[in-house]
């Protein structure tokens, strides 16, 4: 009896094995045929999402966000359901989230926006995620009730991919064994390269979020090895990562841009994978190296809460990519939402932006001895660059705004990170929020 049950334990544990862990198994018996055909993907990023329930709408909360970057976070709920309402709308086949989907990686707000993405997915489109530097490990998980902050709970790496099983990591054909990326096939010629740049491990003992990321050593084998079985599968791959694999500021690229790009940027080249889709820097912007596209999507909480819409075809192997403007104030009428910010959220979240980025700026002024009235006029300018700027359309910057007041006085201004900004912002004048490009480098 107990060989018997030895041998029966022995099985059990052999048939768990091979269905619980995908990193055994070898990709190319996964693959499977779904047909090649044109595809429609939208892409969202930062989207740090906030559960309502974590927060009380009191002078705590409403400072955090004076003092933050810009995030609409008091409406992050309502952002994230007028999303899910658009896609719902447009049925597109894929929904690409790619990473800091929660604020400061709250548990609340992981299982929270999970709920959303099953709606997505009930829906008939597929959602692959990946996490980005607030959402793993976070010590700065935090809840807001009346003037106080509290710790709440955050998440482990094994609980991003159980809850987010169901939106990438459940179905994927590969999984890396040295961290939480994968690669998801959507359709036989069509494949995504999830990729988790995020260094989480040492948060805790640090008590501060990591927000640079890099590619390992093991996960850069990884890439080749599954993006030659793309290639002889015919397919191409659009590849997905959290931080920026080319620098999108010439002020500000330190922890933003991979501490190892160039090395990933090599493994990308011999590979022949020629898209990567990012975000973490926030901006929209757009720059290639060696015929490789970095788009970085501008973050979803921050004015103008646009994500990016790809249209693939496989005739031409070729993506097109453009800006979309999610719709709060569609999706307000719809469920009866009687919050004027909401149903004129267009104006109201401009409106926020352009303040937050004013006063910001004004602030940063005092005691370098300008007048109210210098002040005023430098601030101006630089909010409505911001604006134009974080929305990836600079190169629409007119020579109103050029020859303003405000943007001389920046030029004669005393050096400083500000005067910096300003004046790269003036440089930005190409266009990045539209771009059509082949799959396929060679071509």
């Amino acid at each position: 009896m107990k060989v018997k049950f030895i041998t029966t334990l022995l099985l059990a544990l052999s048939i768990l094995a091979i269905t619980g862990c995908n990193n055994d198994r070898n990709p190319a018996d996964l693959t499977q045929s779904k047909g090649s055909r044109e595809l429609d993907l939208f892409v969202a990023t930062d989207l740090h999402y906030l559960n309502p329930d974590l927060h009380d709408n009191g002078q705590a909360f409403q400072d955090y966000i004076k003092n933050g970057d810009s995030k609409l976070l008091n409406y992050s709920d309502q952002l994230a359901d007028s999303f899910v309402n658009d896609v719902i709308h447009a049925k597109p086949d894929v929904v690409i989230l790619s990473g800091d989907l929660t604020n400061n990686g709250e548990k609340k707000s992981h299982h929270e926006l999970a709920n959303k993405l099953k709606r997505i997915e009930d829906a008939g489109t597929s959602v692959y995620v990946i996490p980005g530097n607030h959402d793993i490990l976070n010590p700065w998980a935090r809840s807001f009730k009346t003037d106080g902050q509290y710790v709440t709970d955050y998440i482990t790496p094994k609980e991003f991919t159980s809850i987010y099983e169901n939106f990438g990591y459940e179905e994927a054909i590969s999984r890396d064994p040295d961290s939480l990326s994968y690669i998801a096939q959507i359709s036989d010629d069509l494949w995504l390269l999830m990729l988790d740049t995020s260094k989480y491990d040492n948060n805790v003992i640090m008590k501060i979020p990591q927000t640079d990321g890099e590619v390992s050593k093991e996960t850069l084998a990884w890439i080749e090895t599954n993006s030659q079985l793309a290639k002889d599968k015919n397919a191409n791959i659009i590849t997905v990562m959290h931080h920026n694999l080319i620098d999108h500021s010439d002020i500000s690229s330190a922890g933003f841009t991979l501490n190892n790009a160039n090395e990933v940027l090599d493994v990308l080249v011999k590979s022949n994978l020629s898209l990567v889709l990012s975000g973490h820097i926030h901006i929209q912007d757009i720059q290639s190296e060696q015929n490789v596209y970095d788009i970085a999507t501008s973050a979803f909480t921050v004015y103008p809460h646009q994500y990016g819409v790809l249209h693939y075809s496989p005739d031409e192997a070729a993506v097109e990519y453009q800006t979309k403007q999610v719709d709060v104030e569609k999706w307000s009428a719809e469920v009866g939402i009687n919050n004027q910010d909401l149903l004129h959220f267009n104006s109201y979240a401009k409106d926020f932006f352009y303040e937050d980025s004013y006063r910001k700026a004004y602030k940063a002024l005092d005691d370098q001895g300008y007048t109210e009235v210098e002040k005023t006029e430098m601030a101006k300018s630089m909010a409505e660059l911001n604006l134009l700027y974080f929305s990836g359309n600079a190169s629409k910057i007119g020579e109103s705004i050029k020859n303003s007041e405000g943007v001389e006085l920046w030029k004669k201004a005393n050096s400083q990170f500000l005067k910096s900004y300003v004046l790269s912002m003036l440089n930005s004048d190409k266009e990045n929020t539209q771009l059509k490009l082949s799959l396929d480098p060679s071509n």
